[in-house]
């Protein structure tokens, strides 16, 4: 065997893995915070909050008598509440907590108030939520607002130039058709000719002019999915595609209607790329993926896709996003992605949508190291993202899971006494049966699925 030939693949597969770890100790690092401080402010204290798993690399102790460790194995965390039996958290050391005075063992997680611990407990799902409103949000603001009325920012690299358009023109009109804002903006895209050069009218310099410039909304993509097919074919963002089995494209609906065409068969394009001449293409054959779409309304929507999006030829000018509106946005996308995850879930039980939309670990570290070939803001999003889910998975009511403990200190709240020792025994295994085989039921997906 010539292992020459697999250093390429090894270096990709460690930047996979490194991509997937960064991601994973982010999340899990601020999860377990958001239980350890909130913890801490309803008075029950924390042994050790470990980064990572296995023997201890580098530790101190703070003045809270709790030890900050970074330990071997990078594939999580925890944090060990005072009176816990082990590092999981799975049950209680009873023969400690007998030798405590009532004061000591108020400070454990096992003599705490149900309030205290059922606070304890939500915060670290909580904290994932946190964090992907501030990155979204810290997103909306770096990138700011689109103005209302429809103004060139600045116009994309295209093989055929950006005829006569500036930036700082507002579109007042496109082929005859007004344009006052971007809805307008929005329905001119599909009823303007699918001509490469249209007239525009724009407001230059205090005065109405005539000029010509692209179509609205060019065949060029925009953004490239991770994992996508377009991604898996080494297409990037700025990629102008020229046209499709030999069919000349001129609108992203265009691309769009080829890829709807085929039906899952290969696609062979003719790619433009910026840096290139005019007249210069590369060749690139892909395959559409059969996918389901979450829908802002609710629901799914199955369609043939390539994982790229377009735009309008030109990027709009914007202006400063609000502190409140950036954390709305961020808190709309986050619960967007909540509640579409659990539509998804809903319409896989049911049947309604193929179950190999759940991916386990391997296609999530696959994800992870696209996402950071990408960019960093491609990255920084899909920390979000699967922020969200895991701050989601957790809330499920499953034992062993964030989401199972609440119902247990439900249950207690209720009831006065929380469930009998044998009856919790019990529900845990179980608890922990369906959490392993939802793993091999998702790495199988990531093994067979398409």
């Amino acid at each position: 065997m010539d292992f020459i030939s697999l250093l390429p693949d090894f270096g990709n597969l460690l930047y996979t893995f490194a991509a997937f770890v960064v991601a994973l100790l982010i999340i899990v690092t601020v999860h377990e915070f958001g239980h350890y401080i909130i913890g801490r402010a309803t008075g029950i204290r924390a042994e050790v909050f470990s980064i990572g798993f296995g023997p201890r690399l580098i530790s101190r102790v703070d003045l809270h008598g709790t030890r900050w460790q970074i330990a071997a194995i990078p594939l999580g965390g925890y944090v060990k509440f005072l009176g816990d039996a082990n590092a999981a958290s799975a049950g209680a050391d009873t023969e400690a907590l007998e030798q405590m005075s009532d004061a000591d063992r108020r400070h454990t997680m096992h003599g705490a108030p149900v309030w205290a611990r059922a606070a304890t407990v939500a915060a670290g799902p909580v904290f994932n939520f946190i964090l992907s409103i501030f990155i979204f949000g810290g997103v909306f603001l770096w990138s700011g607002t689109a103005t209302d009325v429809p103004t060139v920012g600045a116009v994309v690299e295209l093989p055929g130039g950006a005829g006569e358009i500036r930036a700082g023109d507002r579109i007042v009109s496109v082929a005859g058709l007004a344009t006052p804002d971007y809805p307008a903006i929005d329905a001119a895209v599909a009823a303007v000719p699918a001509d490469p050069m249209l007239t525009y009218e724009v407001e230059r310099d205090g005065e109405v002019v005539t000029a010509r410039g692209p179509t609205l909304f060019p065949a060029r993509l925009d953004g490239i999915g991770a994992g996508s097919a377009a991604g898996d074919a080494g297409l990037k963002p700025g990629d102008v595609v020229l046209s499709a089995s030999g069919t000349p494209l001129v609108r992203f609906s265009d691309l769009q209607a080829a890829v709807l065409a085929v039906e899952g068969a290969p696609l062979d394009l003719a790619i433009w790329r910026p840096g290139m001449a005019s007249d210069e293409s590369l060749s690139v054959t892909l395959t559409p993926r059969r996918t389901d779409l979450p829908l802002r309304e609710g629901g799914f929507e199955t369609r043939w896709l390539i994982g790229a999006t377009g735009s309008l030829f030109f990027t709009p000018e914007t202006r400063s996003t609000g502190l409140w509106e950036a954390i709305e946005g961020g808190a709309d996308t986050t619960w967007f992605i909540a509640r579409s995850s659990l539509s998804g879930m809903w319409n896989m039980l049911i049947g309604s949508i193929s179950s190999c939309n759940l991916r386990g670990p391997l296609g999530i570290a696959e994800t992870s190291g696209q996402a950071a070939s990408a960019g960093l803001s491609s990255f920084i999003w899909f920390v979000a993202v699967l922020s969200t889910a895991v701050g989601l998975l957790n809330l499920f009511p499953i034992p062993v899971l964030d989401g199972g403990h609440l119902v247990f200190h439900a249950w207690e709240a209720i009831t006065g006494k929380p469930p009998a020792e044998r009856v919790l025994n019990v529900l845990m295994t179980l608890g922990l049966i369906i959490v392993v085989g939802l793993m091999i039921f998702g790495l199988n997906n990531d093994i067979f699925c398409p």
